[in-house]
C-alpha cells in the first residue's frame, strides 16, 4: 500500500491534536507545521500528497501561504484544504480564489473529516493515464 503524506499547517495545539488522531486512524503519514513560513519549507522538502492549510496563522495567513504554493513549480500540483473557523460563503469563495481545492470548515465533523481528506486525494488520482474529473465546489 502507498504511503499518503498529509501535510497539516495548524497553530491551535488543540486543533493539531485531533486532526493528528484522526489521520492516524486513517493510516496516513503526518507532516506538521505550526506557521506559513515553516509550512512552506515544509511542503518543499516532503512533497505531500495533500495539505491541510489553516487559515489564521500567526505569520502570514494561510490564503497567502496557499498563493505562494500555487506560484511555486514543485508545490502547485498539491490539492490544499482550508481548514477554518470562518464559516461566511466570502470565505469560502477567498479559499477557492487563494488556489485552495477544498474547505473544511472548524469544529471538524469527526465522523465526515477522512472521507472529506479522501475526496480530495482521489480527485488528484490517474485512472487509465486520464486524470479523474469532479467539480469540488
Amino acid at each position: 500500500m502507498e504511503e499518503v503524506v498529509v501535510l497539516v499547517i495548524e497553530d491551535n495545539v488543540l486543533n493539531m491534536k485531533l486532526v493528528r488522531a484522526l489521520l492516524k486512524t486513517g493510516a496516513y503519514v503526518i507532516v506538521e507545521a505550526t506557521d506559513g513560513i515553516s509550512g512552506l519549507e515544509m511542503a518543499r522538502k516532503c512533497n505531500p500528497d495533500v495539505i491541510l492549510m489553516d487559515i489564521q496563522l500567526p505569520d502570514i495567513n494561510g490564503f497567502q501561504v496557499t498563493r505562494m504554493m500555487k506560484k511555486d513549480d514543485q508545490l502547485k500540483h498539491i490539492p490544499v484544504i482550508a481548514m477554518t473557523s470562518y464559516a461566511m460563503k466570502t470565505d469560502e469563495r477567498e479559499a477557492y480564489l487563494a488556489g485552495c481545492s477544498g474547505y473544511i470548515t472548524k469544529p471538524i465533523n469527526t465522523r465526515t473529516f477522512l472521507a472529506e481528506i479522501d475526496k480530495y486525494l482521489n480527485h488528484h488520482k490517474v485512472e487509465n493515464d486520464q486524470p479523474v474529473t469532479q467539480n469540488m465546489r
